[in-house]
């Protein structure tokens, strides 16, 4: 109930977010980050500023915490195991196994029956280029490890193109090859389980990227609703086959038969799941909080349709001019340095739905 205190581990936006979200039903927030005077600890009540992993800062954390989340899919599994034995950690440590290893990932999704690209595990040059050969010349090279907005990742878009020095551009890490989708449109589902197995989700968003970060979030999305259907589904069968409890988001490729296959999933909020803070009475961020703490989940339906961009790096420049626009909704991260290809915050432009008279 409120008046306890939630335990965030990671102190980037995501986790301000939910260190807000939860002050706004009463809640304390301690954040566990290395990084001093992140953006979620100018929000939260207080931060241990240690590395994720480290002991003395996971017994203090368990310690202070009566439950505890994170807020990125890049916690060490072990350090939220050892914060498992000590108090609730949603969602549960598996999640964050399943979502660190991309192999894992989409061996996972296939055993829940979902449908995904072509993928094969590549360790050495030799294998890429084998690999490669058998998908047609077109695929993503990933580490299976880390990475994010684009970085990690190698495209293959042409037959023939030359693959020399891939496997050490990459790092000599374990890789994944997966064949290039030919999709008309991304989208994502953002959803919400409770810990009595409640289910719900909000409609989906179109998402653009450029140069592997996302731009732009478009709801609703220009897809089949059989698609909106298709994807939903499989968000439900991934938070039940995971007993998962919280928010987490879901990226999906629809081809032009409307088919839906899953990229890849976030144990967390998502950034393209922000426009919920201004086109819902409940955001993402709220349904988290809510999710965790046992609370009764919200309606996820939409009052205004929107896009949502991302404000990234020297853009953050435009603030005035945004704030002079009566429709959009602006929210800034609290990050000192700006630098190119940074998130510094987003914005939101509001479009009301027209109610039938």
């Amino acid at each position: 109930m409120p008046g306890r205190t939630i335990g965030i581990v990671g102190g980037g936006q995501l986790g301000r977010m939910l260190a807000m979200a939860a002050a706004r039903l009463g809640f304390h927030t301690i954040i566990l980050e290395p990084e001093d005077k992140c953006p979620a600890a100018q929000v939260a009540g207080s931060q241990i500023t240690a590395a994720y992993d480290d002991p003395d800062a996971l017994d203090t954390l368990a310690v202070l915490s009566d439950i505890i989340t994170y807020e990125f899919e890049n916690v060490p599994v072990d350090a939220a195991r050892v914060l498992a034995d000590k108090k609730p950690v949603f969602p549960p440590p598996r999640a964050l196994e399943v979502s660190q290893d991309r192999l894992l990932e989409k061996q996972f999704l296939r055993d829940c029956g979902i449908k995904t690209a072509d993928f094969v595990a590549v360790d050495s040059q030799q294998e890429i280029d084998d690999a490669l050969a058998q998908m047609g010349g077109k695929a993503v090279l990933k580490t299976r490890r880390l990475g994010y907005d684009g970085k990690g990742q190698k495209v293959f878009d042409q037959p023939g193109q030359d693959t020399d020095h891939s496997f050490s551009e990459l790092g000599s890490v374990p890789l994944i090859l997966e064949s290039l989708v030919p999709f008309v449109a991304e989208i994502s589902v953002i959803a919400v389980r409770s810990p009595d197995g409640e289910v719900m989700s909000y409609d989906p968003a179109q998402n653009h990227h450029k140069g592997g970060i996302l731009r732009r979030s478009v709801v609703p999305a220009d897809v089949p609703q059989s698609s909106i259907d298709a994807a939903k589904k499989a968000a439900d069968t991934i938070l039940k086959r995971l007993d998962y409890v919280g928010v987490v988001g879901v990226e999906f490729f629809v081809n032009s038969d409307g088919e839906v296959l899953a990229n890849e999933l976030a144990p967390r909020v998502h950034n393209s799941g922000h426009w919920t803070e201004a086109a819902c009475v409940v955001s993402q961020f709220e349904q988290h909080i809510r999710a965790i703490c046992g609370l009764p989940l919200a309606d996820c339906a939409r009052h205004s349709d929107c896009e949502m961009y991302n404000i990234i790096g020297d853009e953050v420049s435009q603030l005035p001019a945004l704030l002079k626009q009566a429709d959009t909704v602006v929210h800034l991260y609290g990050k000192a340095e700006v630098r190119p290809g940074r998130k510094m915050g987003h914005y939101t432009r509001l479009k009301p739905k027209h109610l039938p008279a």
